[in-house]
């Protein structure tokens, strides 16, 4: 590939991405040192030093070393068959539920977005992401013998995390990869990379006391836009999975590996005249402010059809959320974004990444509303072009759009959700109109009279992931994803039958 382009591509996306910064389980360790306890350093080919052997526990400095040592574990947990998947999975789960009150502390105090009590909720609940039960082979027999299908790991999976979800992504995908029996190795985002290397860390000081595997999980310690470009080009990985925005999935796709990428979202909600009010607005304040609208799926935009949309205000109100008025939402929408020159002399509101995943009071308080600190959510009425619709926002603001009918508002959340296909949501009693927004809105995630959460198995039926591989339609991701299908095949009569 043009490694120039890359690299373009890249610095752009990851200097956006800085500027967001900020037995029993053994306690989180602090992140790893640069050299190991021993003081065994040695250099590789990209001349860089980096600790050598097992005693760094998979924190690395250097991308060929660490995919190096990658692929030893992948070749070490072949021997080891389900089994020692299985085993390694439980590992793993079970030091992320018994940690999950003082990582969260730790990645909340690292990345400073969200909210504390979500971040341990979100760790506690990767015991839900399915491990190995699910690669069962498939088998066909016939007069002409007897064909068996099985699902096999591809070796090394070079995976990009996000800032929002720095230990959770890490260990949801963890647990899918080592499933279908591949070893991993991240590039965290530089925002959360202390908190990746501290749980990678843990991980694999029990794997190896347990199993004998070092390295099975690996990750860079200060990532960069070079280790990021190595990790595409390295011999070793053999899959990329990729969680970011469409910079970051542009320049995977391009690396000329395989990639399974997880693309940005702006999940749309439409509320129809049939709808229960009250169930929608608490539905919609449980997803929306979930540790503070950072979650990918989590609704950012409601649509109302004005004849109910009055008494819906009023459901939010009463549900626990704050308005804001015209005054507050114009006050806080000029700190939110900052309009720049776009493409063709077009004005464009960007972002201000300083209130990504900040707390509603702190919003309410740009706009000039004092809320009371524990207030999950705020909302307003706006149009439909509004930067709050039509932008991927991740913050604890739901702006409300009225429209006249249904068929409108499904219309306008088409539009406002950009094509990602990522996830929607409908309130309704009208199965027809459920299945007419299920079908125009074509989204992964489709989800009709629950929180944003339904989708993926809570509150409703399914399975978690952290990954929702949109951009290369794959979907909610299972061991069954990271895996290759081989066939063998034995001819001739073999039927018993």
């Amino acid at each position: 590939m043009d490694q120039e382009a890359l690299r373009n591509v890249v610095e752009n996306v990851l200097g956006r991405l800085r500027e967001e910064n900020g037995a029993a389980a053994p306690a989180p360790p602090a992140p790893a040192e640069s050299s190991s306890p021993s003081g065994d350093v040695a250099s590789c080919e990209c001349g860089k030093e980096s600790p050598s052997g097992a005693a760094h526990y998979g924190v690395f400095n250097c991308v060929c070393q660490a995919a190096d040592a990658a692929h030893a574990a992948f070749l070490q947990l072949k021997e080891l068959g389900v089994a020692g998947r299985s085993r390694a999975i439980d590992i793993v789960k079970d030091i992320c539920v018994s940690n999950a009150e003082a990582w969260g502390k730790f990645e909340l105090e690292e990345t400073k977005i969200g909210r504390l009590d979500h971040k341990i909720e979100k760790l506690k609940i990767v015991k839900l992401v399915p491990g190995v039960e699910w690669l069962r082979p498939d088998a066909m027999s016939g007069d002409n013998g007897i064909t068996l299908e099985e699902y096999a790991p591809f070796g090394v999976v070079g995976a990009i995390l996000p800032v929002t979800h720095s230990v959770p992504t890490l260990t949801g995908n963890v647990i899918n990869m080592v499933a279908a029996g591949n070893a991993v190795l991240f590039n965290p985002h530089p925002g959360g990379a202390k908190s990746a290397a501290m749980a990678v860390k843990a991980y694999n000081q029990a794997i190896e006391k347990e199993l004998g595997i070092a390295n099975l999980i690996c990750t860079i310690e200060s990532p960069t836009i070079e280790s990021f470009e190595k990790i595409c080009q390295n011999d070793k990985v053999d899959l990329l999975a990729i969680t970011g925005g469409p910079a970051v999935v542009a320049a995977a796709m391009r690396s000329g590996k395989r990639s399974i990428c997880a693309g940005p979202g702006n999940p749309v909600v439409v509320v129809d005249e049939t709808a229960n009010l009250d169930k929608a607005a608490t539905c919609i304040i449980a997803g929306g402010a979930f540790d503070n609208n950072l979650l990918c799926i989590g609704e950012k935009v409601v649509f109302v059809v004005d004849a109910v949309f009055d008494a819906f205000m009023e459901a939010m109100t009463k549900a626990g959320a704050v308005q804001l008025n015209a005054s507050q939402l114009e006050k806080l929408t000029k700190v939110a974004f900052n309009i720049e020159d776009g493409a063709g002399g077009c004005s464009e509101a960007v972002l201000n990444r300083d209130l990504i995943g900040a707390d509603a009071s702190v919003l309410a308080g740009h706009g000039g509303l004092d809320v009371p600190r524990g207030t999950e959510l705020i909302f307003a009425e706006t149009e439909a072009e509004h930067p709050y619709v039509q932008k991927e926002q991740m913050m604890p603001m739901m702006p409300i759009v009225r429209v006249p009918d249904f068929k409108t508002g499904v219309a306008l959340a088409k539009e406002a959700e950009h094509g990602y296909r990522h996830s929607a949501i409908i309130h309704s009693s009208n199965v027809d109109h459920m299945t007419y927004m299920a079908r125009a809105m074509d989204t992964t995630i489709f989800v009709k009279n629950g929180s944003c959460v339904a989708g993926l198995g809570l509150g409703g039926e399914g399975y978690l992931s952290y990954s929702i591989a949109t951009t290369t339609g794959e979907g909610i991701t299972t061991p069954k994803t990271f895996t290759r299908i081989r066939r063998c095949v034995m001819a001739e009569n073999l039927r018993i039958i």
